[in-house]
């Protein structure tokens, strides 16, 4: 379900005399369905870049990005808009929402986006809501308000309420109580049983062991860095 195919990255720091930061060279990657893999490597290396061009919002200086049958690299804007609608999932560190809106439509805004009727898309959010230890009293509040565990919390109800065929996630266990990590871990291990190919940063090692079949060290792809 995902494929990267020798791609680079570089970024140029205009208010720096435009000088050319490259931080990826020849990177490769396989994700198949039912497959959760990790992503290692030391801070710096490249992880989160490498996810952030999987999910376009970084563009690839060379090589090819698939996701399903879309090359994310040359796609149009629709397209990736349609893949993110659809089949790609991203569970970030940050919950970004627009202020005011309450959290179960936060949570239920995915199914809404591939055409669930209100009272099914709000069901799903308020069972992982509830799954995910948030209280009723706080689901008509804005999560804007929330602290950061629950916020995260909110973020992963969000990422996981449509079934999407392809996930990425960025450190979704971290700042939870074990409560909290081992209903995280079996969400994921559900989305595994159902074919979801997922792509993770895991920097809790035990849920690393648990739960990722593999893992790939994108330091080797990183200049200055690889071997």
């Amino acid at each position: 379900m995902i494929r990267v195919e020798n791609v680079s990255k570089s970024f140029t720091l205009h208010n720096q005399g435009a000088a050319v930061i490259p931080v990826m060279r020849g990177g490769e990657l396989t994700v198949g369905r039912g497959e959760c893999v990790a992503l290692t490597g030391a801070s710096g290396a490249g992880k989160s870049t490498l996810m952030r061009m999987i999910y376009g919002n970084y563009l690839t200086a060379s090589g090819r990005v698939m996701v399903g049958d879309l090359d994310v690299a040359q796609a149009a804007p629709r397209e990736i808009l349609a893949l993110r609608r659809h089949v790609l999932g991203y569970v970030s560190q940050f919950l970004r929402v627009v202020p005011r809106v309450a959290t179960l439509d936060v949570v239920a805004e995915p199914l809404r986006a591939v055409g669930s009727n209100e009272a099914e898309a709000r069901a799903r959010a308020g069972e992982l809501l509830a799954q995910l230890n948030i209280p009723e009293r706080l689901w008509q509040l804005s999560p804007t308000t929330f602290s950061g565990g629950e916020q995260q919390r909110v973020n992963i109800a969000r990422g996981f309420a449509h079934p999407y065929p392809v996930l990425l996630l960025d450190e979704p266990t971290a700042s939870l109580d074990a409560t909290n990590r081992a209903t995280v871990l079996a969400l994921i291990e559900e989305a595994k049983a159902r074919g979801t190919a997922i792509l993770g940063i895991f920097h809790d090692e035990d849920a690393r062991d648990q739960i990722c079949d593999r893992e790939v060290d994108v330091t080797r792809f990183t200049p200055g860095l690889a071997a």
